[in-house]
């Protein structure tokens, strides 16, 4: 070997390779060499199997499997060809510190590779379905692999840290301490990104949900990380952020599976009493002769200032307002066309004059 490369291995690690019988020296990089070859050979056809296996089975995980195994890293598999061989050699104590920290290092950094790969799969499949029932929960799901993949990398640097013997337990204090000073700085943002998180999960209302929020009411376009986005039914986009949104009692009608009607209808006092007993019969007949109703009630309701009130009650078997005004519609033609057949009168606000004429003494 070359007297120039001898004086660098030693100077620069306090390696002879003088040091020992050469056959100990070819022995370890002969071992390295095969090792890596090997190491390689064997992740290939290991992630060509299973990717033929996975093609002919329905479930996602194998796929997953596959993607974590095509993401080892070549230089993983040297470190570990290269501390195969050094164990076949006698090496300074600074030389085997160094492998053996630099071995370390690659398998954490290594692990957050596969482990990064593994939840940006399972995200990846969780979205697809997603999408399909509740397209704007996608955006905060993103959040949600950011942040995982953040905590994620921040607990390998950590590892590695300590591992080079720094003191993480300083570090770590002052992330907390910086931590809480960026958390009071942006906790509106915090606070309605979080909003955003727990209406994923939660779901209270997705998309094309119809909501009432106080004074405003519109069907849900968008979810965002900060702002909720409502189109109203005059045609204008109302946004809210989603921290206020959740602290609002919400109208959701989009969870409605059924609308509860109740009308009043007035008529003259001069209707007769075997009239005034047909009524309710009108009232479910008009109302049963439609399709998705069901109907619950009408009753003489009251005697009012200038009508005799009946109160009616059914149900639309479905949420959609313009079932329910057609059916409305319907029943009120019904019951009008059944008013004039039966000679009942619709009252209307009247007012009786009474004038007396005095004869003078």
């Amino acid at each position: 070997m070359n007297d120039g490369v001898k004086d660098f291995f030693k100077e620069t690690f306090n390696l002879d390779l003088s040091d020992g019988p050469i056959e100990m020296w070819l022995t370890a990089i002969a071992v390295a060499l095969f090792g890596f070859l090997l190491l390689k050979l064997i992740v290939r056809l290991a992630g060509r199997r299973l990717e033929r296996m996975a093609k002919g089975t329905s479930t996602p995980i194998d796929d997953g499997v596959v993607a974590v195994i095509n993401k080892t890293q070549w230089w993983l598999l040297l470190i570990l060809s290269l501390y195969a061989g050094s164990l076949f050699t006698e090496l300074p104590v600074r030389v085997s510190l160094i492998l053996n920290k630099a071995l370390v290092i690659a398998l954490l950094l290594q692990i957050g590779i596969w482990a990064g790969t593994a939840l940006h799969f399972a995200l990846e499949i969780y979205r697809q379905r997603q999408m399909k029932r509740d397209p704007a929960g996608v955006t905060a799901l993103n959040a949600i692999g950011l942040f995982a993949k953040g905590l994620l990398w921040l607990a390998l640097l950590l590892l590695a840290l300590d591992n080079l013997g720094y003191n993480v337990t300083a570090l770590i204090a002052g992330l907390g301490v910086g931590g809480v000073a960026v958390a009071l700085a942006v906790q509106n943002i915090l606070g309605d990104l979080f909003a955003s998180l727990s209406i994923l999960i939660d779901k209270p209302f997705v998309v094309g949900d119809f909501l009432i929020v106080d004074d405003y009411m519109g069907s849900v376009e968008h979810v965002g990380l900060k702002t909720t986005r409502v189109r109203s039914l005059s045609g204008e986009q109302l946004i809210f952020s989603n921290s206020d949104l959740l602290k609002s009692r919400l109208r959701n009608y989009g969870r409605m599976y059924e609308r509860r009607v109740a009308f009043n209808i007035g008529v003259t006092y001069d209707t007769t009493r075997e009239q005034l007993k047909r009524i309710p019969g009108i009232m479910r007949k008009a109302i049963e002769g439609q399709e998705k109703t069901r109907f619950d009630r009408s009753h003489f309701f009251k005697y009012g200032d200038y009508a005799l009130i009946f109160e009616t009650v059914y149900y639309v078997l479905g949420p959609d307002y313009n079932l329910y005004m057609d059916i409305q519609q319907a029943v009120n033609l019904e019951i009008n066309e059944a008013f004039e057949r039966e000679g009942i009168e619709f009252a209307y606000p009247t007012q009786t004059l009474l004038l007396q004429r005095t004869t003078s003494a």
